[in-house]
């Protein structure tokens, strides 16, 4: 893989082209944006042009364009994770830090798995390539003692470092963190785009369609659903289940269908371990919570469809009926008025609050009258 084969952020690769081009590269970027739109893989690419040994420049629509030859021992070192100047630092490490054996990752990137593997390795010069990379995921858990202690390594890096936040929230950094790096921001991918790639893994076309739209341009977690569902978790057969529920609900359904939702969750929680064992099992859980909190705004998305653009195609277009049922008992304003409740929910999530407080809320204030009474 290089830059060319990485797809709909052509204005991210052109900001770090033109830098290239005039031999000023940042030596701190913030690659910005929603989860799983490239900012990772193009990160990784980044990083292997700017080690590569050969780099390659031809012409391009938009003018010159530079990559990694893909070829010489820099770039097989990459390719292979074993590159003595490339590092991946991310929470999980926390278990190969001086103290950090057996200890349970925490939601916080921790401060020392920033001083252990970015911090005290910047100063150490390269020996096979020109620079040494660091890339930084989840960005956005940096605490703010972590970001503080980053703070001079990213105003007075070696000239031989260049270090990329990766950050999914990017008004969760500090204002200092913020003006040290080079923010390059990461857009969401088309629909069109995703469902063929979806298709090509193996994906049913109702399922390559419902995960394509319900991911909002994020390919990463549109190809996680998919696998997840390739891989027998069943995650479309429980969106159908929720869709058809919330059709013909009640307030004394709320408790019951809170407790069928928690083990959904557990259920997808599982089936993502099997595929994911470099997550800790905390973060896995709560992507599985986020999905299916996902997909209950889904439904009541698709109600705002019906009422106010009914052109647009249904997020659920296999379940077109029951968002029917559903739309004919909320009105506009009352299925915005639940959305924001679920993006609330969503929040509560990131700050790790109980989340059979949070469905168990969620269900109880979307079946309660004055949102879900039936018409007379």
């Amino acid at each position: 893989m290089s830059l060319r084969d990485i797809f709909c952020q052509d204005r991210a690769i052109g900001i770090l082209q033109r830098g290239l081009a005039v031999d000023r590269p940042a030596h701190a970027y913030i690659f910005a944006g929603p989860e799983g739109v490239g900012k990772y893989k193009t990160a990784r690419q980044w990083a292997k042009l700017l080690l590569c040994r050969s780099p390659q420049t031809k012409q391009g629509p938009s003018g010159p364009f530079a990559d990694s030859c893909g070829s010489c021992e820099s770039c097989t070192l990459l390719e292979a994770n074993s590159h003595p100047e490339y590092a991946h630092v991310y929470k999980e490490l926390l278990e190969y830090t001086k103290e950090g054996k057996g200890k349970k990752t925490p939601i916080d990137l921790p401060i020392d798995v920033i001083r252990e593997f970015l911090i005290e390795q910047v100063a150490i010069r390269p020996t096979l390539s020109p620079r040494r990379v660091f890339v930084l995921s989840e960005a956005e858990k940096l605490n703010a003692n972590s970001q503080n202690a980053l703070l001079k390594v990213l105003e007075e890096p070696p000239p031989h470092c260049t270090i990329i936040l990766l950050c999914t929230r990017l008004e969760q950094l500090l204002p200092t963190t913020r003006s040290r790096c080079q923010i390059i921001r990461f857009g969401p991918v088309d629909d069109a785009r995703i469902v063929p790639q979806l298709a090509t893994m193996g994906l049913g076309a109702k399922e390559a369609a419902f995960f394509a739209r319900l991911a909002q341009g994020s390919l990463g977690l549109a190809c996680q659903w998919a696998r997840l569902e390739l891989d027998g978790a069943g995650l479309f057969e429980i969106k159908r289940g929720i869709v058809t529920s919330l059709a013909d609900y009640k307030m004394i359904d709320a408790l019951a269908l809170a407790e069928r939702v928690l083990e959904n969750a557990k259920q997808i929680a599982t089936g993502w371990a099997n595929l994911d064992e470099a997550t800790s099992k905390s973060d896995l859980t709560r992507r599985a919570d986020k999905t299916l909190i996902q997909i209950i705004l889904a439904a009541l998305r698709d109600v705002t469809i019906v009422h106010v653009a009914a052109d647009r195609p249904l997020i659920n277009a296999d379940q077109a009926e029951q968002i029917a049922k559903l739309a004919h008992r909320l009105d506009p304003e009352q299925a915005m008025e639940a959305i924001s409740d679920g993006y609330e929910m969503l929040r509560w999530l990131e700050d790790n609050v109980n989340e059979r407080l949070i469905f168990e809320r969620l269900l109880l204030r979307l079946a309660r009258s004055t949102i879900m009474a039936a018409p007379c």
